[in-house]
């Protein structure tokens, strides 16, 4: 962030000669609060960025006598940490989960989050040990885990859908979570 106050600072005169003072008036808030949206402190900070290169292009109409500046700038970090989120969420990755640990069963959030693809030989193994775990289960506890696990439905769609209480639902991925941990070793 502090390349994006150095560079922005380094604008050139005109509408966003006042971005000095729009970044020392608001960055600090920005910040906090886009770090308690997305819990991740990093991930904040590129949101942030993106906020001020936003209102950099838009400095001719920020004006205080026509709305809160900040008001603005909020609005514009909440609406991109949505975005992320959202993004994030279709892509099966957690937003702020960068140090979890790889597993074979989801995406894994680390390299998808940091920037870095897996190449295609990494994306093969993974999936075929993630079928190859599936298929030591039970076809009743492989369902339940394709849609909880790795459709990211909730327990009371994949219920819905498969036409059995929720309870079940919830048994057969504990039990199915238990079976794949142990041949994991984990």
């Amino acid at each position: 962030m502090t390349a994006m106050i150095t560079a922005a600072s380094s604008a050139p005169p005109g509408p966003s000669a006042d971005l000095d003072a729009l970044l020392t008036d608001h960055s600090r808030v920005l910040l906090a609060y886009t770090e308690s949206l997305v819990n991740d402190h990093h991930l904040a900070e590129d949101i942030v960025q993106e906020t001020l290169i936003r209102a950099w292009r838009h400095a001719g109409g920020l004006n205080p006598a026509r709305g809160s500046v900040r008001g603005w700038l909020l609005t514009v970090a909440r609406n991109l940490a949505i975005d992320r989120i959202r993004s994030a969420s279709s892509r099966h990755e957690s937003v702020g989960t960068e140090h979890r640990p790889e597993s074979p069963l989801g995406p894994s959030s680390g390299a998808s989050s940091g920037g870095v693809h897996p190449d295609h030989a990494d994306q093969v193994v993974a999936a075929q040990v993630t079928a190859d775990l599936l298929a030591g289960l039970s076809p009743e506890h492989r369902e339940v885990i394709r849609h909880t696990c790795l459709d990211g439905w909730t327990a009371k769609e994949t219920a819905r859908a498969l036409g059995i209480p929720i309870g079940t639902v919830k048994s057969r991925r504990h039990y199915a979570l238990s079976v794949l941990r142990r041949r994991l070793g984990a």
